[in-house]
This record gives C-alpha cells, structure tokens and sequence, in this order.
C-alpha cells in the first residue's frame, strides 16, 4: 500500500499510512482582472503599471464580476467531475497582510461554484480516485519583493500588479497516499486546465501554486491527525521532494516518542527540508461574512449545460482514442497526452495515414523532438517545426529518397531552420544511394580494412555483420539503403 510505513514504537511496531491533502491556486487565462477592468496580462510589466482605484483597495470603488472567469470556473468543476449548485456567492476574508490591499480579499466560503467532484490518478499501475472538495473563485492578492540594501537592512516592496486577477482554488480531499500520488494528481490536474485552456499552469511563474496538508496516523485509523500545512513548492519536483521529506521527519518524531504540532513549515529547496513558520495551534478566523458590494450568482441551469457542452476532448478521452485510432502503445498515448500542443501536434502529423506510420510520427515527437525542445529550453509553440515538416521529412524516409540516419541530420536542421527536409537534401546532396555500383566500392573497402570482423562472421557471429553494415554506412555517411548494404556485403562474403 503507498505510502506505508511500519514504526517501531517504545519496542511496539505499528503500521503507519501518509494523509495528504491538496490545495492548488491557478490564476485563469481572462484579459481584465477579476472585478476591474486592469489588464490581466501583468507577467512582463513594469510593477504598480496595472493598477486602478478597485485594485489598489481605495475606498469607495465598487467591484463588478468578471464573467468569464465564471465561466472559466465552472467549466473546470464540470472537467473536475462536480457537482455545480443552483446558487453561489462572494464572501469576504479578513485578515491584515501588506500584500491584500483592502485588508480583506473577495472570495468563496460556503457556496462555491463547484462541490463533490474527483481526480483518476494513477502510480505503479494502480488506478484511485482523489476527491475534490470544493472549486471556488477568488482575486489573487499582491506581490510581496523582499530587498537587502547594501547596509544590510531588509526591506520590503509591493507590486500590485497581481492584486486582483482571477484566482481559482481547487481544494482536494485528503485522498492522497503518498508523495508520488501528489505529484501525479497536480500533473493530471495541471493538464486539465491546459486542455480547457483556462489557465496556462506555469508553477515557476506563479499561475499554479499549490499547498500541501500532510499528516500520518495509524493504519486502519480514520482520524485525521494533527495537519502540518508544506508552502513553497514551485515546482512538481518540489511538491514530490517537500513531501517525502515531511513525510519522513513526521515519522522520525513519533518515532522517537514525539508529536507532531498542526504548524506551517516552508520547503528550502536549497538544503532539501521543510522548516517551521508560523504555528496554526488555533484556526485562523477569517471573520467570513457575505460581500455586500456583489450581488449573488444564479446559475441558470441552461447556462451550465450550455458549458458543459463545450467542454474539449480531456487528456483521458484522447488518451483512449489515440490507442483506440492509432494503434499506439498506451506508454507513448500517456506521454503525448501530457501536454495540449504535443497532442495537436501528433494528431495533425498523423491524420490520414497508417498505424505503422503514427507510430513512427510518435516515436520522432517523444524522441528526437522532445530532446531538442529540451535542449533549447522552448515550448512547442516557440519550435520552428511543423508537423508538415514532419510529415515532409517521413515522406522522403517511406520513398527511400533518405535513410533514417540522414533522417535525424536532417530532422535537426528544419529544427533550427525552420526549412523543409526536400530543401534541405537537395541542397545538400543527401539523397539515398540505391544503385548498388555505387555502394560497392565502399563495401570492398570495408571489408578490406576488418579482416577480423570478416572472420568472425564466418565463425557464426552474427553481430559482426552489425558491425560490417554501420562501418559502410559510415564510409557512405549515412547515404547507402541499409538493405542493399547487406546483400551486398553478404553476396562478398559468400564469395570469399
């Protein structure tokens, strides 16, 4: 079972499970903020540029509800499997921080917009559901910047740009088990809000954040224990390692006869531990009372279906029909289906052809392409590649007018370039070699200069005939069909 650990306790063992709940934050991709009319799109701009008088918290100003972050919310909990109520409201949440400019931030307490849905996750070929609480909407707060001046005095700056845009929270239940549970669960999520494109899930910058609840308890034991809550996580490596070692560190103290306080801890990526910030002995008290300046939501039940119509084909549902149609294995269907784009790509590389070749379009876009995406830190839509590259290129492969070898030389070129692959081959003279004079020069050199292997191949080692051919298609610099290399140099060795 994940997450399952057995702890010796004063010379008495007992079984122990890891609790782990989530709570992510996504900004959503709309243009205004969430109750002005303020740019949204504040990510490069200089700071306090995207501000007004309702963002800025000045008194008097009156907020008005962006719909489309409604909009965007509600077709999410639909994703999330919720259930979407008839009515919902705004609430304010009061507590003073210098980052919320009115001292208090608008958001959902006791009717959100989306109520009792769930996540499939699934690790080491074992499928569970999480739970989801809640998905509510809410304006994000300011940005705090923390500065040191020479003097060594620390200070503080706020950006308000932040201040306001559309925030959505998605509460999970504490379904989780263990940290590569967690991980999963924030991937698949991430991507569901990519495929909805309702926000873009970028946890470096911020538009994907998420808490962790941790705790353990006995096996078999339904209380939920003392809660340590785990921020600053930028990362899925970070939510993964943060875990394991809270995880860990709780067990460590009950181990020792210890308990574990409900406390706040931040995770030090530098030195890999999590460490204490603020003690949470008493719910905090938020003073929740309805916002008197926003009316509250009817969700009309023809307005919520008429979302739910438009809800896009989900990872899962592509997942299936990429196997189903394609013909693909279900490790590579997974793979494509990580990310919107990459699955975009493949199918218009693949429309219209062969399961054989879906397969090869597959194999070029999880191998070759990705390496390079990665290798030159760039997302998809940066890449200079099309799929009518692609789609050129294994042309070219299928008509024997280039050997896979030349095929990557060549892949890596309209990679960089952004030309096509016949361009490119013409240009640089790169076509196949298929006329078998002109191979077998380079095959009697071959064999002239590996006498050793030639002797091997004719004591019954096979591999050295490998060898033989990578050696002539090293001489034709990938040029020769690779068949036609290994006729020719088995008619030779026949011969001798």
């Amino acid at each position: 079972m994940p997450g399952l650990v057995r702890i010796a306790i004063l010379g008495f063992e007992m079984d122990y499970e890891t609790v782990i709940g989530l709570e992510v934050h996504a900004q959503l991709l709309t243009r205004s903020k969430m109750f002005c009319r303020c740019s949204a799109d504040y990510a490069h701009a200089s700071p306090n540029t995207h501000v007004c008088p309702i963002c800025l918290g000045m008194p008097g100003v009156l907020p008005i509800i962006n719909q489309q972050a409604a909009e965007y919310t509600v077709m999410t909990a639909l994703a999330l499997n919720c259930t979407i109520p008839n009515f919902s409201k705004f609430d304010r949440k009061n507590y003073p921080y210098p980052d919320l400019m009115k001292g208090y931030q608008i958001s959902q307490y006791d009717a959100p917009l989306g109520i009792g849905g769930w996540i499939e996750v699934e690790v080491n070929g074992e499928k569970r559901r999480v739970g989801i609480t809640r998905v509510h909407l809410e304006e994000d707060t300011a940005k705090l910047i923390h500065r040191t001046d020479p003097s060594g005095e620390s200070y503080s700056m706020v950006d308000v740009n932040r201040s306001g845009v559309p925030l959505m929270e998605i509460v999970g239940e504490p379904d989780i088990r263990s940290p590569e549970e967690a991980r999963e669960y924030l991937v698949k999520l991430r991507n569901i809000l990519q495929f909805l494109e309702v926000s873009s899930g970028n946890m470096e910058e911020g538009s994907f954040r998420c808490d962790a609840n941790i705790s353990i308890r006995p096996l078999g034991n339904t209380e939920l224990s003392s809660k340590v809550e785990v921020k600053n996580m930028n990362s899925f490596r970070a939510v993964y390692n943060a875990l394991e070692y809270e995880a860990e560190r709780q067990r460590r103290v009950i181990k020792e006869g210890g308990s574990i306080p409900q406390e706040t801890r931040g995770w030090v990526e530098e030195k890999g531990v999590t460490v204490e910030q603020r003690s949470k002995e008493y719910a905090h008290d938020y003073r929740y009372f309805p916002e008197p300046d926003l009316p509250p939501l009817v969700l009309d039940r023809a307005w919520v279906e008429e979302i739910r119509s438009r809800l896009p084909e989900l990872p899962d549902a592509r997942r299936d029909r990429f196997i189903e149609k394609y013909g693909l294995p279900i490790y590579d269907a997974n793979l494509l289906v990580t990310s919107k784009a990459l699955a975009n790509f493949f199918e218009a590389s693949a429309k219209n052809t062969t399961k054989k070749r879906a397969k090869l379009v597959s194999n070029w876009l999880l191998g070759e392409f990705s390496r390079l995406l990665h290798s030159s830190d760039i997302e998809i839509e940066e890449s200079k590649l099309t799929p009518n590259h692609l789609v050129g290129l294994l042309d070219l492969v299928e008509e024997g007018t280039i050997s896979g070898t030349t095929a990557k030389e060549v892949f890596e070129e309209m990679f960089h370039t952004g030309r096509h692959a016949p361009e490119i081959v013409a240009e640089r003279g790169l076509e196949q070699i298929t006329e078998a004079k002109d191979v077998e020069v380079a095959v009697d050199r071959v064999l002239e200069g590996n006498a050793r292997a030639v002797a091997d191949f004719r004591k019954g080692k096979e591999q050295a005939m490998t060898f033989l051919v990578g050696q002539v298609m090293r001489e034709t610099k990938g040029r020769a069909n690779p068949k036609l290399v290994s006729e020719l140099l088995m008619e030779r060795l026949r011969e001798g």
